[in-house]
């Protein structure tokens, strides 16, 4: 089959690779329907992070069910279905928390790679949900979108105690940060702000729901919310970049006894205690539980309550997905969306 394939910082390739098949009961085997480039990716493919050896990319996905091995029962061959970006059992103690990304049998789908024709979907019954039927082709983008960055962006408002009264603010307008802008409006945020500095950006925030728009970054951004809320800072703020940088103008941005929901992927961030000690936040984070929240977005999406699929301001055929990553790395595009 045909699957991306990174070699070297900016050099992805579309290679025939192994086709996958059932190794454990456990499995399924699924045919993508689209899958996409995440914001995640870009870190090996500008270098900061390393590639380890020709590396198979990609952990978003939806698709139709093709095999499923013996001991798999909440889905069946001919399904639709949408799935995590951790494999997860959804019956241990820490699934039945809420926490299926930290599962204590999880296993990563970016290590098989989803930017494929087909995957290999471990711990199938905990990891995928079916559709109520076979959607259209308008519906595929915004399947895909729950697969990671709605799902993303919607624990990142729960974390922050996204809902009605309250002030939001959201740090960063990647896709991420416009799905947490969408889910909190979907909470009833009273008002949220979409700190952002791209127009095309600024008008799906603002489609989505966002309230404000401040452009502002750093220290600057911080003085614009807290002067735009008395003094005091917004109630929640949603952390969606994860620099250094972002993550203290969340922290500078939220109010004394304020939440902050840290979903951007850290790196290189530290924390100085005693600030943190004397900012009265919470701070509530990590890779997003995105299999606890699947049922609802899928039936959100299904009925046409929300939109998530205009995130992908981009789509290619999977054999043009160097240029997906390409265009997301140089911020022409939000988010691009590769179908299979």
């Amino acid at each position: 089959m045909r699957g991306v394939v990174m070699h070297a910082p900016g050099d992805v390739r579309v290679e025939e690779r192994e086709e996958p098949a059932i190794v454990r009961p456990t499995d399924a085997v699924i045919r993508l329907a689209a899958t996409c480039v995440c914001g995640s990716d870009l870190w090996p493919y500008r270098g900061l992070e390393t590639v380890d050896g020709p590396a198979p990319m990609g952990h978003e996905y939806a698709g139709v069910v093709e095999e499923v091995g013996g001991a798999v029962t909440s889905v069946r061959p001919g399904q639709f279905v949408v799935g995590s970006f951790f494999a997860s059992d959804n019956t241990c103690e820490i699934c039945r928390a809420g926490y299926q990304s930290s599962c204590v049998h999880r296993e990563s789908l970016g290590a098989l790679g989803s930017q494929a024709e087909r995957l290999r979907v471990p711990l199938a019954d905990g990891t995928l949900v079916a559709t109520p039927g076979m959607p259209d082709d308008t519906l595929v983008p915004s399947l895909l979108a729950a697969s990671d960055v709605l799902g993303t962006g919607w624990f990142g408002a729960v974390a922050a105690q996204a809902g009605p009264g309250r002030t939001v603010a959201v740090v960063g307008d990647g896709a991420v940060g416009l799905m947490a802008v969408l889910a909190a409006k979907q909470l009833g945020a009273e008002r949220i702000i979409a700190m952002s500095r791209h127009e095309s950006r600024q008008k799906l925030a603002i489609e989505y729901g966002a309230t404000d728009i401040v452009t502002e970054r750093g220290d600057e951004g911080v003085a614009r919310i807290r002067e735009s809320t008395d003094g005091l800072g917004a109630h929640s703020v949603i952390e969606a970049v994860g620099t250094q940088e972002s993550m203290m103008q969340a922290i500078g941005a939220t109010r004394p006894g304020g939440h902050i929901g840290c979903v951007g992927v850290s790196h290189d961030v530290s924390l100085d205690g005693r600030h943190l000690f004397f900012s009265h936040v919470h701070l509530h984070g990590g890779p997003a539980p995105v299999r606890q929240y699947l049922p609802e977005l899928i039936d959100l999406i299904w009925n046409g309550r929300i939109d998530p699929g205009k995130v992908f301001d981009l789509t290619l055929p999977l054999d043009r997905a160097a240029e997906a990553y390409r265009a997301m790395d140089e911020r022409r595009a939000i988010k691009a969306l590769l179908r299979v």
